[in-house]
């Protein structure tokens, strides 16, 4: 119910207000295109078609109740009579009857199928399970896809920001030189020089705008927006800056390394859906030389019959009988069916067992790599920090000393390039800390 709260609300929000930003933080994304995505509503309708066919298969296992009525139009043909010697006439001993009524009830019961339909519930069983987790993979997966695109979002606009102050300051430096020129100070060179660094900055503003306007579709698009909405960022890099797990008590981050990978092999969703298809698979093995076993089946039926052939003589009349029994039959010989269906199967167990190797293997590699990233991450936020102060201080010396004729025109365009470089490595540090953090998440099957 607060999902669908959050989609109406963020649905109407800019009809409300079109000249002011709809707010979004980064959880009412998530619960946004959780809400929205065709593609998780796909996989959990796979979930409740795997539910259902595993109710299907242990409903085989219960008696099975069949209700059955019909009609059937005879041909005429006489009745049966007898001639005796002390009879001039003939007597009639069953007379014909040409309208035939049927009602048939009939009740069948398994009583040893070879482990089939055991080892078919089972294997059910295993593959509805294996269905739920692949519901949270996808939901996983999908969660870091809006994680992605927030923060590409984020890191569009404070790249457009940054080249927005980076203009800001060439222009400033522009009039300074500009000043200069009309004194006789500088040539015409140096004029052009610094409006050609102005140009540059304008035209990377160009392309900065449109790289936040792509990212900003490509956010609503993703999380069932309309793509014309103009989405505020409520939540910020630094808010979920926090230590993750593995860099707590080391700062290289191995400390945890193995618990983080442990954790993976434990807790991946797709572990241990790959986990459950084996179990399935294996009970599918099991069923599968079911063919070598008899197969006993208790049955019974109740008929209502008009005339009732059971009944001698024949009557035009509704009369009930019944009949219980037991069958048993074996397959003798079937060609090696039985036999290739067990290769198939267990082909197929072989098959699910280095699909989970090859699994855990992908795992590990992925929560190893994404550790790493986490460190170089924290690693790059701290230097790129640094570098901003530099590149600032740097800026505002060579601009003092511009003025005061000691610095060449040259020397404080290229400390603007310094700075706006400094600043948008830290912006693409800060975001690239975060999606390490929630790329390792997921890694971890957190």
């Amino acid at each position: 119910m607060r999902r669908s709260a959050i989609v109406l609300v963020l649905l109407f929000a800019p009809l409300a207000a079109q000249a002011q930003r709809t707010p979004l933080s980064l959880d009412e994304a998530i619960a946004a295109g959780l809400e929205a995505s065709p593609g998780l509503h796909a996989a959990r309708m796979k979930a409740d078609a795997a539910a259902a066919r595993t109710r299907e298969t242990a409903a085989g296992r219960l008696p099975s109740l069949k209700l059955g009525t019909g009609y059937t139009r005879l041909s005429e043909v006489p009745p049966f009579e007898v001639t005796l010697p002390i009879s001039p006439s003939p007597i009639v001993v069953s007379q014909s009857y040409f309208n035939n009524w049927s009602l048939r009830l009939s009740v069948q019961q398994p009583l040893f199928t070879g482990f089939r339909l055991e080892a078919g519930t089972e294997s059910s069983r295993m593959l509805e399970r294996s269905a739920a987790q692949d519901v949270a993979k996808d939901r996983s997966e999908f969660i870091f896809a809006v994680k992605s695109a927030y923060w590409g979002l984020a890191r569009a606009r404070e790249f457009d920001a940054v080249v927005g102050e980076s203009i800001r300051q060439v222009r400033e430096h522009l009039k300074d030189v500009r000043a200069f020129f009309d004194q006789g100070l500088l040539t015409r060179n140096e004029v052009l020089r610094a409006e050609l660094q102005l140009s540059n900055a304008e035209l990377m503003a160009v392309d900065t705008r449109n790289a936040a306007e792509v990212a900003r579709t490509s956010l609503a698009s993703l999380i069932g927006l309309p793509v014309g909405t103009d989405i505020e960022l409520t939540t910020s890099a630094e808010s979920l800056a926090s230590r993750a797990p593995g860099t707590e008590n080391s700062g290289d981050g191995t400390a945890d390394a193995q618990a983080l990978v442990d954790a993976a092999l434990a807790s991946r969703p797709e572990l241990l859906s790959a986990g459950f298809r084996i179990k399935a698979s294996e009970a599918a093995l099991k069923a599968a030389r079911a063919g070598r076993y008899p197969q006993v089946a208790l049955t019974g039926n109740y008929y209502y019959l008009r005339p009732n052939p059971r009944i001698m003589p024949a009557r035009d009349k509704f009369t009930g009988t019944w009949d219980l029994g037991l069958a048993v039959s074996f397959d003798v010989w079937n060609w090696g069916q039985t036999r290739s269906q067990t290769e198939q199967a267990r082909a197929q167990l072989a098959q699910a067992r280095d699909a989970r190797k090859l699994l855990e293997d992908q795992a590990v590699l992925e929560v190893t790599q994404a550790r790493l990233a986490l460190v170089q991450a924290r690693e790059k936020i701290h230097v790129a920090g640094q570098a901003v102060g530099q590149a600032d201080e740097n800026l505002r010396m060579i601009r003092e000393r511009f003025r005061q004729g000691v610095a060449l025109n040259a020397d404080v365009l290229d400390a603007e390039i310094f700075l706006l470089q400094a600043r948008m490595a830290r912006s693409q540090a800060a975001i690239d800390l975060v999606l390490a953090q929630a790329r390792l998440e997921k890694a971890s099957g957190r």
